[in-house]
């Protein structure tokens, strides 16, 4: 077992440390921006991705190259890289402040990584995002075929591609972005599930978002991992894979270092021994481990050996995460090691050189961000070696170089071709290289097998995503880099200066043209919020099973063609309801509009204005009458409106109703009841319809037709009709037509008034 620590004299010195360390972190996250902006071309970013989790099979293409081979955990990811989830197969990348989770039958890759961009394209299946923290001046951008999806804050997102390629769906659980293509931009909310269709035109549709699918779920039990990981009360969040170290390990004080991770490992076990070397630019020489929690400790922090312990010690949680390919030193490297290359862990306070190109900005991040080492100590080291140019570190006392066990040697050749290090490794014995000089970088050139990876021998024999859909074109709203150059390419220039990468200047000159078409930058636009903003149009109101209607056909989709039949729709909810209910729908309207106007005239109104001048003409019911003049005017017609109030009752003119009545006037003539006559004609001619409205004021009275004044009660529902200061339509009786709702027991009711009046005409007869 450990030894526990208990020198209380040590906590207030590491107490003191880390305040001084605090003030120091303070400053550093202040400039960092203002320094990452600054800093040299040739910097590299200060994140990359991580293959952190494979389920299946899950197949891996290196930027600039061809061949698909099959992936790797751990394996750091960066821009050009891509990845094909095969059927009933998934996977995890992480950045440390957000992850992507991606389906079975994904096609995904970075178009752009750096330090403020995130760029991502899948070209077929699905990805879950989840973000947790966001710069102010980043871009966080997914493509698709038919639009780029832009996300604007933290939350949780969902994005789909058919598998042709033909539309894309956005829904946004939490969070909000914008959906860009061909000069439409739609803004998204959260609660929001939007399918874009068309490329040439972007077409939106929004629909209710359904309950979580299994590929959500088992999206929501990693999320867990992170939000309830107690490593990170000791380490940065944006440590990527610090989640890891949960159930691999324990976390205990030291009083010199702090808080210290132990790893669950068999006696014997060293840091940096149980993984391959691969050559990933523009950073070079990378290590890629094979355990499962094997990615924070070996691109962060710094180890240290602790009675015989290996411990893993993070840098200041307060100061933002700077990654690095390996955080070692090398021994040897060609003929002055004997033909072997052999390296050991940088331990706590100890410099790192990078053997790229880097500016001392960049320098000062990469190891104030990932030990407690002071800057004075960071300058120094960079003057002696990468101002001078020096390869090798002198006056330099390091505290792993001598622990048993900590220096690992394979030889050159094994080295360069990625091999698995355990199986190559030879015999080191304690001492063997201590007079052997420090090496800020392996002198090895790479050949293409350290680029594929160990699983080389899987090339053209894993799954690999169809030709349509490697190929497929993607729009975007960031233009991304050029793509990388293939390792043929630039093998010869690796081979002048072995171990050193090409400068990303000289990189970028070395990349081939972008293929035509590949990526099509969408053109400016202005963003519009669709009409789902609108609590009416919310994906909650669009019954789901509508995702599609009129919209797609509407010239207005641009500016969102889901809304504007989802507002007319809500609106005209009351109207919808009279229309099933009291006959086919179009009459019913039209007849509502006119109820007040008993004339089989309603007809007329639909005719000449479809629903939509329903609506407003529900509002202007008694004035959108083709005939409004005649309301007004033919008051005169007061005498048929009595006699309507009287038709049912003394009307001999009921025989009108029942030569009209002819069964199809009797809907129109339902919401005319009192107008049921056949002879509308005697109502518009004596007296447009102004009568009528008082006869319908009257209605209630003579009702023979007291169903529709019972009905009317939602009158609510007419709101046109509730426009009071048509008091003369009876407003009750409109809202009667109108409440549909009624209209069931209206229309049931309208045989009865049909009664009625044929009785009175009978009378007459």
């Amino acid at each position: 077992m450990h030894k526990p620590f208990t020198n209380l004299v040590g906590r207030s010195k590491q107490a003191l440390k880390l305040g001084l360390v605090l003030a120091l972190g303070a400053m550093i996250n202040a400039a960092f921006t203002q320094n990452a902006k600054a800093q040299d071309q040739d910097d590299p970013p200060s994140r990359v991705a991580r293959l952190g989790y494979i389920e299946g099979q899950v197949s891996f293409q290196p930027a600039g190259e061809n061949e698909w081979v099959g992936a790797v955990p751990n394996r750091p990811m960066t821009t050009g890289d891509k990845l094909w989830v095969d059927r009933e197969s998934r996977a995890e990348v992480q950045l440390g402040s957000s992850t992507i989770d991606v389906a079975p039958n994904t096609g995904f890759s970075f178009l752009n990584l750096d330090d403020r961009t995130s760029q991502m394209e899948v070209t077929a299946g699905a990805i879950n995002v989840r973000v947790w923290h966001m710069e102010p001046d980043s871009v966080f951008e997914i493509d698709t075929p038919n639009q780029a999806f832009t996300i604007q804050q933290p939350g949780r997102y969902r994005v789909e591609t058919s598998e042709n390629g033909d539309y894309s769906v956005v829904t946004i659980r939490e969070g909000a972005g914008e959906s860009s293509g061909n000069g439409q931009s739609y803004t998204l909310h959260a609660g929001e599930r939007t399918t874009f269709r068309g490329t040439t035109s972007l077409n939106a549709d929004m629909e209710q978002i359904g309950p979580p699918d299994d590929f959500d779920n088992w999206s929501e039990r990693r999320e867990h991992r992170y939000n309830d990981s107690p490593s990170a009360r000791y380490c940065s969040r944006q440590v990527v894979g610090f989640e890891d170290l949960d159930d691999n390990g324990d976390w205990q004080p030291s009083p010199e270092y702090g808080n210290v991770w132990f790893p669950r490992v068999e006696p014997g076990w060293a840091p940096y021994h149980n993984g391959h070397w691969a050559w990933i630019d523009p950073w070079g020489w990378t290590w890629v481990d094979d355990a499962r929690w094997g990615y924070a400790p070996f691109h962060y922090g710094r180890w240290v050996n602790v009675y015989g312990r290996w411990g893993w010690v993070p840098g200041p949680a307060e100061v933002r995460p700077v990654y690095a390919p390996a955080l070692v030193v090398f021994v040897g490297g060609g003929p002055g090691a004997g033909g072997n290359v052999a390296w050991f862990p940088l331990g706590p306070r100890e410099v790192y050189v990078p053997s790229y190109h880097v500016s001392e900005g960049y320098v000062n991040r990469v190891n104030v961000s990932n030990t407690n080492v002071s800057q004075t100590n960071v300058t120094n080291v960079y003057n002696t070696t990468i101002v001078n140019n020096n390869t090798t570190i002198n006056n330099v006392t390091y505290a792993n170089r001598n622990v048993q066990g900590g220096v690992t040697a394979v030889p050159q050749q094994a080295f360069a071709s990625a091999q698995p290090v355990s199986r190559v490794a030879v015999p080191v014995s304690r001492g063997q290289f201590a007079n052997t000089p420090v090496m800020t970088r392996a002198a090895v050139a790479p050949v293409p097998q350290a680029v594929l990876g160990p699983h080389v021998n899987t090339a053209a024999r894993v799954a690999a995503p169809p030709a349509a859909v490697a190929n497929r074109q993607v729009f975007a709203k960031t233009a991304p880099p050029p793509p990388p150059p293939s390792f043929a390419a630039r093998q010869q220039v690796l081979a002048q200066h072995p171990g050193q990468p090409v400068a990303r200047q000289q990189l970028a000159k070395m990349a081939p043209p972008a293929p035509v078409g590949r990526v099509n930058v969408v053109a400016p636009s202005r963003p519009t919020t669709p009409p789902a903003n609108q609590p009416g149009n919310r994906p909650g109101s669009v019954p789901a099973a509508q995702p599609n209607h009129p919209q797609p056909n509407q010239p207005a989709p641009a500016n969102h063609p889901v809304e504007p039949p989802a507002r007319n729709d809500r609106p005209a909810a009351a109207q919808p309801n009279n229309r099933p209910e009291p006959q086919p729908a179009p009459n019913n309207r039209p007849a509502e509009n006119n109820r007040p106007v008993n004339q089989p005239q309603p007809n007329n109104r639909p005719e000449p204005q479809p629903a939509p001048n329903n609506r407003p003409a529900e509002n202007d019911r008694p004035m959108n009458q083709p005939q409004p003049n005649n309301r007004p005017e033919p008051q005169p017609a007061p005498n048929n409106r009595p006699a309507e109030n009287n038709r049912p009752m003394n009307q001999p003119q009921p025989n009108n109703r029942p030569e009209p009545q002819p069964a199809p006037n009797n809907r129109p003539a339902e919401n005319n009841r009192p107008m049921n006559q056949p002879q509308p004609n005697n109502r518009p001619e004596p007296q447009p319809t102004p009568n009528n409205r008082p006869a319908e004021n009257n209605r209630p009275m003579n009702q023979p037709q007291p169903n529709n004044h019972p009905a009317p009660q939602p009158s609510p529902n007419n709101r046109p009709a509730e426009p009071a200061p048509h008091n003369d339509r009876p407003p009750a009786a409109q809202p009667n037509n109108h409440p549909a709702p009624q209209a069931a027991p209206n229309h049931a009711a309208p045989p009865p008034p049909a009664n009625n009046k044929p009785k009175d005409d009978k009378k007459p007869q």
